[in-house]
C-alpha cells in the first residue's frame, strides 16, 4: 500500500531562469515534493536568505553569508518567479518508491534548525549543489552523467556568459576574482549553475541492481518566461570609462609638458584611486571564497600608493615613479596568467604616463 501511496508522489527539480535582480543573475534551483493524495505542494528552496541583515553586503563580498534552507507552499514560489518574468522548468525524477521516502526523511532532517542554515559559496556550496547532493546520497544507486564536449570553461567565463548584459557587474567580478578564477573547470564544477545542472540530470542514468533507468522521466515547463523589467546600467562602459580617463591623462601630460611643470594634485587623486581600490583587494586576500585569495591586480592595485601620496606633494616624485613602473611592468605580465577587469590595461598605461613626468623641478 506504501509503494501505491508513493506513486502519486512526484519530486522534480525545478530551474528558474534569470531575472534582473543581481543575486539572480546566473539564475536558481529548488525541489518540488508534490503529493497529489495528501495535497501537498512543497517547494524546498536553498537560497532563503536576509537581505536586511547587518553588513549583508559585506558578509557577502567576504564569503561569510548564511544561507538556509526554506520549505513553502509550491504555489507561493511559482508565483514569485512569475512576478519577476523567470521561467521555471520542471524535472521530474525518475525514482523508486523507496528512495521518494528516503529523500523525504533527508528534507525533514535538513529543516532541522540545527541543520537548515549553512555557509553559502557561490563557486562550491550553492543552491544549486546542495539539492543535487542531496539527491545523489538518497538514490539506492549511482547517478551517472553523460559527458559534455571537450569544452572546459573557467569560472570567470561562465560568470561572463550570466552577466553579459551587465557590464558593470562582470568588471566588479573580475575585479574581485584572481588567479583561480581562470583555472579549466570539470562538469561536476560547472554544475555550480542551475542551467549547467539541468542540462546534465537530462542526461543522467541511475544504475542500480544490475540496470540503468534515467534520473529524469519527465520535462515540462512549470512557468513561461513572462515580462521582464530591464533596468538600465550606468550608461557608461568601464571599457568607455577607461578611455575617457587615458583621453584626460594624455591631456593633462601635454599640458605639463607645454607649462613645464607638474599637476601634482592630478598625482595625488590618481594614487588615491589606485590605492583605495588596492585596499578592497588587499582585504579579499582574507575572504573564505578560494577564487579571491590571489588576485594579481594586487601587484598594481594595492595600499601603497597612499603611503608616496605626501612625498609626491611634496614634490618629491622620483621614488614614486620608480615604483609605479616596477609596479606596471609587473602587472603587465600578470596579465599573462590571469584575465583583468575590462580595461584595467588602459589605466595601468594612465599610470605608466605619470612615471615620465619629472616632478623635482616643479614650479608652484
Amino acid at each position: 500500500m506504501k509503494s501505491l501511496a508513493n506513486d502519486s508522489i512526484e519530486v522534480s527539480l525545478l530551474t528558474c531562469s534569470p531575472h534582473e535582480e543581481i543575486y539572480s543573475l546566473y539564475g536558481h534551483t529548488a525541489l518540488r515534493w508534490h503529493d497529489m493524495a495528501k495535497g501537498e505542494d512543497i517547494a524546498f528552496n536553498w537560497g532563503v536568505f536576509d537581505f536586511k541583515k547587518p553588513y549583508f553586503v559585506g558578509r557577502f563580498v567576504f564569503g561569510l553569508t548564511d544561507y538556509e534552507l526554506g520549505a513553502y507552499p509550491y504555489p507561493f514560489f511559482r508565483e514569485e518567479y512569475k512576478r519577476c518574468g523567470s521561467s521555471i522548468t520542471e524535472q521530474v525524477l525518475n525514482l523508486t518508491p523507496e528512495e521518494k521516502m528516503t529523500l523525504k526523511q533527508a528534507l525533514v532532517e535538513n529543516l532541522k534548525p540545527e541543520n537548515k542554515v549553512y555557509r553559502y559559496n557561490y563557486f562550491y556550496d550553492n543552491c544549486s549543489m546542495r539539492p543535487r547532493d542531496l539527491i545523489e546520497r538518497c538514490i539506492a544507486g549511482k547517478v551517472e552523467y553523460a559527458p559534455r564536449e571537450d569544452y572546459q570553461p573557467t569560472y570567470r567565463e561562465m560568470v561572463h556568459s550570466c552577466v553579459r548584459n551587465h557590464p558593470w557587474a562582470a568588471f566588479g567580478n573580475d575585479m574581485l576574482l584572481g588567479l583561480k578564477a581562470d583555472l579549466k573547470t570539470n562538469q561536476r564544477q560547472q554544475e555550480f549553475l542551475p542551467e549547467n545542472l539541468m542540462y546534465d540530470f537530462d542526461r543522467a542514468t541511475i544504475y542500480a541492481d544490475g540496470e540503468y533507468r534515467p534520473l529524469v522521466k519527465e520535462r515540462r515547463i512549470a512557468l513561461p518566461a513572462g515580462v521582464q523589467v530591464i533596468e538600465e546600467d550606468f550608461p557608461l562602459t568601464p571599457m568607455q570609462c577607461a578611455w575617457i580617463l587615458l583621453v584626460v591623462s594624455l591631456g593633462i601630460a601635454l599640458i605639463e609638458w607645454k607649462q613645464k611643470k607638474r599637476y601634482k594634485w592630478w598625482d595625488a587623486l590618481l594614487m588615491l584611486m589606485q590605492g583605495l581600490a588596492g585596499c578592497v583587494l588587499f582585504v579579499m586576500i582574507f575572504s573564505q571564497h578560494p577564487t579571491t585569495s590571489l588576485n594579481l591586480q594586487l601587484l598594481l592595485f594595492n595600499p601603497l600608493p597612499l603611503f608616496f601620496i605626501p612625498s609626491v606633494l611634496k614634490g618629491k616624485t622620483r621614488r614614486w615613479r620608480l615604483v609605479l613602473l616596477c609596479m606596471v611592468a609587473l602587472f603587465a605580465i600578470g596579465r599573462i596568467f590571469q584575465v583583468y577587469a575590462e580595461g584595467m590595461m588602459i589605466v595601468a598605461l594612465c599610470l605608466l604616463l605619470r612615471t615620465a613626468v619629472k616632478g623635482e623641478k616643479v614650479k608652484r
